[in-house]
C-alpha cells in the first residue's frame, strides 16, 4: 500500500489503485454484469454488477477516503443519489432546504417525494437562530448547499450540524460546488456529503455521475440496501472515466479557482455590471463563516447586468464561453437559472429567493484568463442597449 499523507496523493493513491492480478496502475473496467461462482454461497467478493462492481467499488472506496467518512456510492446521476438518500425518510417526515438550492432537488422533493408523504421547507439556513425556530418534531433532515446554487450563499455546516444533532435528526451537504478538496462537511459534523460527480470531480463534461458518502455504519447499511435495491448505480465505464477524473481535480481546481477570482473582480470594476455573487470577496455574506470551512471561495460566480443591458445578447455574444446546462468542466460555461437549472422552481418562489430573471450563473473553466476576460468583455459591449 503507497505512503502518503497530502490530499493531493490521496486523489491518485487513494481508494482501490491498481490492479493486483496484472499489476496494472490503473483500476480496469470489468465490463460485466455478473460473476461465475464456484460453488452455492462460494463467491469472490462479487456476485451480480448491480449489487457491486469491482470498477465501481474503486470510485466508491475513493471518494469514502477522500471525505472522510465509512462509506461511499456511487449512482447514475447527482438526482440518482440525491434520491437514494431521500429513500432513507418515510411518510411523515419533514426535510428543511437552503433557501436557494439546486431546481432538481426542489423537483424531486415536490413532485415525487411529496407524493409519498415526505415533505419540505424552504429555509434560511444561513440564520441559525431562526432556523432553530423552525425545527418542530417532524423535521428528520436538513439539506443544505454551501456555497448555494446559484446565489452563492454560505451556510455554516458546523452550525447547522450541532443544531441538527441536538435535535437527533440528519444533516445533508451537497458539496458538488466546492469538492472534497476545497471542503469537507464530513469533518464539519455533516452526516452525508453528496455530489453532482458530473461537475468537478469528473471535470471534463463527459460523464453522468453521482457520488453520496455517510458517517456510520448504520446509514451505510441503510443506504447500501437502497442502493441495491432501486439500482440507480453508476456503469463501470462511468466509473473508470470519474475515478480518471478525480486524479486530476487538485490542479484543476487550482486552476478554476484562480481564474475565477481573476473574473470576479474584473466583474465587480466593470461600469455594466450591477452585482457580483462570489464568496471569495471579503464583504460577501458569509465570508468568514466560508474561510473557516472551506480553502477557498470556489469557481462559481453569479452576476447581473445593469438594466441597459440585453441579456439574450450577451448570451448570443459569448464566442468562448458555452450558454449550457452544468458546470464544473474545464471548459468555461455559462446559463440562465431562471429558465434553465432553477426553472422548475415557481417564479414566485424565484423571487422571493432572489434568483431574478437578469441573474447569470459563470461556471470558470481552466482557460487562458486572458481569453476568457475578452470573451465577457466583448459580449458585454455587444449587448449594451
Amino acid at each position: 500500500m503507497a505512503h502518503y499523507e497530502k490530499f493531493e496523493s490521496a486523489l491518485i493513491h487513494g481508494g482501490v489503485y491498481g490492479d493486483k492480478f496484472t499489476g496494472a496502475v490503473n483500476v480496469p473496467i470489468y465490463q460485466t454484469s455478473t460473476f461465475e461462482q464456484e460453488g452455492l454461497g462460494q463467491h469472490k467478493g462479487w456476485e451480480y454488477a448491480r449489487t457491486g462492481n469491482p470498477t465501481r467499488h474503486a470510485v466508491e472506496t475513493l471518494i469514502a477516503e477522500l471525505e472522510q467518512g465509512k462509506a461511499g456510492f456511487a449512482f447514475s446521476s447527482g438526482m440518482a443519489s440525491i434520491t437514494a438518500v431521500l429513500s432513507l425518510f418515510q411518510s411523515g417526515d419533514r426535510i428543511i432546504i437552503s433557501k436557494n438550492v439546486y431546481g432538481g432537488t426542489f423537483r424531486v422533493l415536490d413532485k415525487i417525494f411529496r407524493n409519498f408523504g415526505i415533505s419540505y421547507a424552504f429555509e434560511d439556513t444561513t440564520d441559525l437562530n431562526s432556523l432553530k425556530e423552525r425545527l418542530t418534531e417532524d423535521v428528520k433532515a436538513i439539506l443544505i448547499e454551501s456555497p448555494a446554487n446559484p446565489l452563492l450563499t454560505v451556510t455554516d455546516i458546523a452550525g447547522i450540524a450541532t443544531i441538527a444533532k441536538e435535535k437527533g435528526i440528519l444533516t445533508i451537504v451537497d458539496n458538488t460546488f466546492m469538492t472534497p478538496y476545497l471542503q469537507r462537511p464530513l469533518e464539519l459534523g455533516a452526516d452525508i456529503v453528496v455530489h453532482s460527480a458530473t461537475k468537478y470531480l469528473g471535470g471534463h463534461s463527459d460523464l453522468i455521475a453521482g457520488l453520496v458518502v455517510v458517517n456510520t455504519e448504520e446509514l451505510a447499511e441503510h443506504l447500501g440496501f437502497i442502493q441495491n435495491a432501486t439500482g440507480g448505480i453508476l456503469a463501470p465505464f462511468d466509473s473508470f472515466l470519474l475515478v480518471r477524473g478525480i486524479k486530476t481535480l487538485g490542479v484543476r481546481m487550482d486552476r478554476h479557482v484562480e481564474n475565477a477570482l481573476n473574473v470576479a473582480k474584473y466583474l465587480r470594476n466593470h461600469e455594466g455590471v450591477k452585482k457580483v455573487y462570489y464568496p471569495g470577496f471579503a464583504d460577501a455574506q458569509g465570508y468568514e463563516i466560508n474561510q473557516k470551512q472551506a480553502k477557498n471561495g470556489g469557481a462559481m460566480i453569479s452576476f447581473e447586468l445593469k438594466e441597459k443591458y440585453n441579456i439574450n445578447k450577451f448570451f448570443s455574444s459569448l464566442r468562448l464561453i458555452a450558454l449550457a446546462e452544468s458546470l464544473g468542466g474545464v471548459e468555461s460555461l455559462v446559463c440562465h437559472p431562471s429558465t434553465m437549472t432553477h426553472a422548475s422552481i415557481p417564479e414566485e418562489k424565484r423571487q422571493e429567493i432572489g434568483i431574478s430573471d437578469a441573474l447569470i450563473r459563470l461556471s470558470i473553466g481552466i482557460e487562458g484568463i486572458e481569453d476568457l476576460l475578452f470573451d465577457l468583455e466583448q459580449a458585454i459591449a455587444e449587448s449594451e442597449g
